[in-house]
């Protein structure tokens, strides 16, 4: 069974029992990753406070494809993100136009930019947006919670 498959059903299975209705899932692709959007009248419940809910989500439904179609040795898991009513992907979104928008101000003033502490998903996200942009690089810094995306001019 193919991998986007096995998440769909994975998805419909835990929203029915669940007791969701869901109009929809909408496989789509963003930031290097495969989404899978759930539409529904009932985002609130699905996502939950601060998006706690959808992540959890997210992990089990992870979890449980790993556990029905395990991966020959050395095979990477299929990367995916659960989604509902967009409500990651707005997010990604955002990430990418402030990600964006710090690497113009690093080229412009030609100073190094230190970002808002991230999650390690989201400083990604920051990593993979400005990969191949000019001029600057990222790189991680500090511990814990307070690990951040510093953008840093460079005039290569």
């Amino acid at each position: 069974m193919a991998a986007s498959y096995a998440v769909e059903d994975v998805l419909k299975e835990m929203l029915d029992t669940l007791g969701v209705s869901y109009s929809k899932i909408v496989k789509s692709d963003m930031a290097g990753q495969t989404i899978y959007s759930i539409e529904t009248d009932d985002a609130r419940r699905l996502i939950g406070m601060h998006g706690d809910t959808i992540q959890a989500i997210d992990m089990l439904v992870k979890k449980i494809v790993e556990k029905r179609a395990p991966l020959p040795a050395g095979e990477e898991a299929p990367m995916f993100l659960v989604d509902v009513n967009d409500y990651r992907t707005k997010q990604i979104r955002d990430i990418q136009t402030k990600a964006l928008m710090m690497a113009e101000r690093a080229r412009s003033f030609q100073y190094d930019v230190e970002l808002t502490p991230m999650s390690a998903y989201e400083r990604l996200i920051v990593h993979t947006t400005l990969q191949d942009a000019p001029n600057v690089k990222t790189e991680s810094q500090g511990e814990g919670r307070n690990r951040r995306v510093v953008i840093k001019y460079s005039a290569e």
